[in-house]
């Protein structure tokens, strides 16, 4: 037998059975990775759009800004739409007829529907005095957030031109800044919260009484108490933008623009401050927390909102007294502090993982 014949027979019948026995040939373009003309391209990505997808699939920190703005919308537009819904009826204190837009305003007092439960009137009950649960606790969610808002504008602003200038300057500005914050960090801001608004606090009442939202509705003090708060944040915030600023300034892009004559307003501007963005984010989302903590609790001693305004720290301390008999009263601010502390903290957590670099999926 011809070893030779048989085997060419059999690679001749594998031919046959292959309808394409040579191996497919490869471009060197689609072996380096380089897309062919008119095939399909996938855009880059930047780093902005790479956090945000992040952060898009953090389950709970979007869960957690799909309640806050549901809050946001409760506290902006709900009271003008509550104080429209219900029907007139007759005090028999007064024999006069009272409508919604009283009822369900957060300052009137209804003596007869003293301590009521949840009902078709009123939608989450009534306090001691007969005033409406839900109008009030609006008033305090928008209280909170103005509060919190407005220490953020001042921490941001204050923190971040201060903290900018230290780093990239040193000198005074630098000394100062570090041990102007050493101070505040050995003096507890708490305490400092207390004794301004304690001292200063009948005062502001009277200063801050002829502006319309601050004035006799027992808001005067949230001015006071925001500015004090503001003050006792705004070193933190200073000092975290001055350490990401002496790394900046060191980096051979600033380098580069420095080496060509570009001045330092504008290697500030153009290249040291769009960076810090992702910094100041993540420190003011954490920071709002203690904010509205801080707020309340100052309001539970006393010191913040006066009657007959309405605060979550009000309505706690109000309630104090009636936690036995009337439970509802209490709870109620206490679950609306707790999820608006914890949404503001699960979406800080969020942004951090999300604009920090060194996070991966």
């Amino acid at each position: 037998m011809d070893i030779r014949k048989d085997q060419g027979r059999e690679y001749a019948q594998g031919a046959m059975m292959s309808p394409n026995p040579e191996p497919e040939m490869i471009t060197m373009d689609e072996a380096v990775g380089i897309p062919m003309p008119g095939g399909p391209t996938k855009r880059p990505v930047s780093p902005l759009q790479e956090s945000l997808g992040r952060l898009r699939r953090d389950t709970r920190a979007m869960i957690s800004i799909g309640v806050l703005a549901f809050l946001v919308l409760v506290a902006l537009i709900g009271p003008s739409i509550y104080t429209h819904i219900g029907a007139p009826f007759v005090s028999s204190v007064t024999n006069q007829s009272i409508g919604p837009q009283d009822y369900h305003g957060y300052t009137h007092e209804e003596l007869e529907n003293q301590d009521q439960g949840p009902s078709a009137m009123y939608w989450l009950g009534t306090d001691n005095l007969g005033r409406d649960e839900l109008a009030r606790l609006m008033q305090g969610l928008l209280v909170s957030l103005f509060v919190a808002v407005f220490v953020e504008i001042f921490d941001i602003t204050l923190g971040l031109l201060v903290g900018v200038l230290a780093g990239y300057y040193g000198g005074i500005i630098d000394q100062f800044l570090a041990r102007f914050t050493d101070l505040m960090l050995a003096f507890p801001g708490l305490l400092l919260i207390i004794l301004v608004a304690g001292i200063f606090g009948p005062s502001a009442d009277t200063a801050f009484a002829h502006i319309p939202i601050l004035g006799a509705n027992g808001n005067a003090r949230l001015l006071l108490v925001g500015i004090v708060i503001a003050v006792t944040a705004w070193p933190l915030m200073a000092r975290v933008v001055r350490g990401q600023t002496l790394q900046l300034k060191e980096q051979q892009f600033v380098e580069a623009a420095r080496t060509s004559g570009t001045t330092n307003t504008r290697i500030i501007m153009r290249h040291i401050i769009p960076n810090l963005f992702s910094v100041v984010i993540i420190v003011a989302t954490l920071d709002i927390s203690v904010t509205i903590i801080s707020e309340a609790g100052i309001s539970v001693l006393g010191l913040g909102v006066q009657p007959p305004g309405s605060s979550i720290g009000l309505m706690i301390s109000e309630a104090q007294n009636y936690i036995s008999t009337h439970p509802w009263e209490e709870l109620l601010p206490c679950i609306a502090l707790i999820i608006i502390v914890l949404c503001f903290s699960f979406i800080g957590d969020g942004v951090r993982d999300a604009f920090d670099p060194r996070s991966k999926d």
